[in-house]
């Protein structure tokens, strides 16, 4: 029999062509990746007011029975109107619907409605524009909340919901539990099938909290197996034991002294490359800390045993901005170093490939310093030793996987400059060891860090201007690429959660052009995530040498190019970004000799409209500066989730290249040590592992990852 989750999308009634090829942008294929495709928000329909009672601004619900008989007028070529009234108890409502003729035949006098959306208000005149419809019957209860989901052209919620039902009615036939029943009872979670019509089709905000901590529950349960069963089967992977480790003569040529920590570090990787497996090795740790001196020692010991290295990278500035920094080292100790990225001619490209295939020793290149053009045809190493990736989050499993093939059996330093606490990284990379670099260089500046409300936006201004007339650069960060419509409906990740008042966001498009207004005369440009690489490289690459003075970004500079000259962090809407990000943007200034500043300016006139979790937030950047100190707090304030997620808008995707539908917005530590510890013991026992739907979960879940990472 097959399984509801492979029944393609089209088998469902009403998908054609047309549909099916809509779904397919939304990454939707099959009746289990429309289950699995959760609403965005609901709207709260439930709470029904009266007309008297309308704000003018925000959308509500209220019951109104249509009292005219509805009209349509034709106002220009290509727009008409349907207008009837209606009424309340306290008042009537003049209802507008444009370009929906259709609606003309929905609504009889003396009919009785539900109606949802924004009630603007003129004194007494009350009017609304296009709003939801809902007939009410006696006997019935209308659902309080209304599902909304991700859209694209040629779909819209409606439809999807009667695609939905046809979904659940199908899983409710058989859709097998991946969770063992036993685990499932102990951890208090609800069925699958009540998760997924709770999701879907709501009764009521408990329900949806009971769904969403067992779905969280499951996508963390399932990573947790897949990471636990790949340790067990990598841990023994052969790998050339690179021996000739003697790193005096590396280490002489650095203008200081490693510190303690990259000490350690050092030492924990040349124990690692010495064994005859392979090394799974991460190193953490803060901006700044030194996590590339210890991948270039790696890369040393790797070609002092005869073997290559690879060093790939996110993005071309970054993988420029390493061959700058490392080739001037490797060289002076006789190692051919080269840079390998997309923007090179085919010529380029070809004769970097062919030292590194090179069957003459003499002629082989031995350290390649890269971005993704690491992974296309034609790259072969001869004598493959050491793969690096660094920022490894922007790297999904199929990426990194690929570029292990081709250095078959080489061992793996990942980097990350995501500091992370110790529990954490105990569970979220139980497949990889971690050597934690937790002391800064000596020397390195501290960045002076200030909290701000908007009252002080003219001082600010005037900060800007000093510090670029002085020489030097300046961030601003903005949470949003856009401007938008405030959201009113009652967002996915909130539910469960106590809501903070929250200011509207400030958007780096707008925000870019307000700055330029304000500050005459000054060069400003704007970068963000919607950008394409080049366009975004060409505007980084203009930053870091000096032609831009402001540069306004979403946090898609969280991790970045190294500009040295940058004094000057502002983050707008601070409030709304967890610690850890604040300090890894905080880190992108202090980099040169300049003294730096960090400014977060909250979205609210006064401190107290801020609210109590944000201030502390807030206070904690103020006095605090050792990056696990703070990713400790932030573990406890926030939960796991601030460390999942690692892009600004669209899917949010985990370090194992894994994407979390629901769980990179979990604010619950416990639920993602408990659903590890389940992991554990699933993998530790064998007729746990034997759960029929298991296996078949852990492999779904890690085979999108690596289509997604193929795809891009």
């Amino acid at each position: 029999m097959q399984d509801v989750r492979d029944i393609p999308i089209k088998a469902l009634r009403g998908v054609g062509p047309a549909k099916e090829a809509a779904y397919a942008r939304l990454g939707i294929f099959t009746v289990g990746d429309l289950l699995y495709h959760f609403p965005r928000a609901y709207e709260n329909r439930g709470n029904v007011k009266r007309l008297c009672e309308s704000d003018g601004q925000n959308k509500m619900s209220v019951i109104m029975t249509v009292g005219t008989q509805p009209r349509r007028a034709m106002i220009r070529r290509g727009m008409t109107l349907v207008k009837f009234r209606a009424y309340d108890d306290s008042s009537d409502c003049e209802v507008v619907y444009i370009n929906q003729d259709y609606v003309q035949s929905m609504f009889p006098v003396g009919g009785l409605f539900r109606f949802y959306g924004k009630v603007e208000r003129d004194k007494n005149r009350y009017r609304m524009t296009s709003p939801v419809a809902e007939p009410v019957t006696e006997g019935q209860v209308l659902p309080p909340l209304h599902p909304v989901y991700p859209l694209t052209e040629g779909l819209s919620s409606k439809q999807i919901g009667q695609h939905m039902e046809m979904a659940l009615a199908l899983a409710a036939q058989g859709l097998e539990d991946p969770i063992p029943e036993q685990i499932r009872v102990r951890e208090g979670l609800c069925t699958l099938s009540f998760a997924l019509r709770a999701m879907h089709k709501p009764t009521d905000l408990a329900s949806v909290e009971i769904a969403k901590h067992r779905l969280m529950f499951e996508e963390l349960f399932l990573f947790g197996v897949g990471l636990r069963s790949a340790k067990h089967t990598t841990e023994q992977i052969p790998a050339p034991a690179c021996t000739q480790n003697d790193l005096s003569a590396f280490l002489s040529l650095l203008p200081y002294e490693l510190t303690e920590a990259q000490r350690r570090t050092v030492e924990q990787i040349k124990a690692d490359m010495a064994k005859p497996y392979a090394m799974t090795r991460m190193v953490v740790g803060d901006v700044g800390c030194g996590k590339t001196v210890c991948a270039a020692a790696a890369a040393v010991i790797a070609v002092q045993s005869g073997r290559q290295a690879a060093i790939m990278v996110p993005t071309e500035i970054l993988a420029r901005q390493h061959y700058a920094d490392l080739a001037p080292y490797f060289e002076s100790l006789g190692i051919r170093c080269s840079l390998l990225i997309g923007a090179m001619t085919a010529a380029q490209k070809k004769k970097v490939h062919a030292a590194m295939a090179a069957e003459d020793e003499s002629a082989r290149v031995q350290v390649v310093i890269g971005t993704q053009a690491l992974l296309s045809e034609g790259v072969e190493f001869a004598a493959p030793g050491l793969v690096i990736t660094d920022e490894q989050h922007r790297f999904g499993v199929a990426q990194r996987a690929k570029l292990s093939d081709k250095n078959a059996h080489a061992h793996l330093l990942c980097m990350s400059a995501t500091p992370i606490p110790r529990s954490l990284a105990l569970v979220m990379y139980g497949d990889l060891a971690v050597s934690r670099i937790d002391t800064m260089p000596p020397g390195r500046q501290r960045v002076d860090t200030f909290a701000v409300n908007q009252s002080y936006r003219a001082r600010l201004d005037a900060f800007i201007r000093k510090n670029v007339d002085e020489g030097g650069q300046v961030y601003v960060v903005c949470p949003a690429v856009e401007e938008q419509e405030d959201e009113e409906d009652l967002l996915l990740e909130e539910i469960g959660m106590a809501k903070e008042s929250k200011p509207p966001l400030q958007a780096a498009v707008q925000y870019a052009q307000q700055l330029a207004e304000r500050l005459e005369g000054y060069s400003v440009a704007f970068v963000h995530g919607k950008m394409k690489p080049k366009e975004k490289d060409e505007v980084m690459n203009r930053f870091a040498s000096g032609e831009i003075d402001i540069l306004v970004s979403t946090t898609v500079i969280e991790v970045g190019v190294n500009v040295p000259n940058a004094c000057l962090m502002i983050v707008e809407n601070a409030e709304r970004f967890g610690l850890s990000q604040l300090h890894q943007l905080r880190g992108r200034v202090g980099r040169g000799k300049r003294k730096s500043y960090c400014v977060l300016v909250a979205g609210a006139m006064t401190d107290r409209e801020i609210g109590e979790v944000a201030q502390r937030r807030l206070q904690t950047m103020k006095s605090t500066y050792d990056g696990f100190t703070i990713a400790e707090q932030d573990l406890a304030q926030r939960g796991p989730g601030d460390f999942f997620a690692k892009s600004s808008g669209g899917a949010i995707r985990q370090s194992g290249g894994v994407e979390f539908r629901l769980a990179s917005g979990c604010s619950d530590g416990d639920l993602l040590t408990r659903a590890f510890s389940a992991a554990d013991e699933v993998v530790a026992d064998e007729q746990l592992l034997a759960h029929p739907a298991l296996a078949d979960a852990v492999g779904r879940m890690f085979a999108d990852a690596a289509n997604h990472d193929m795809m891009n």
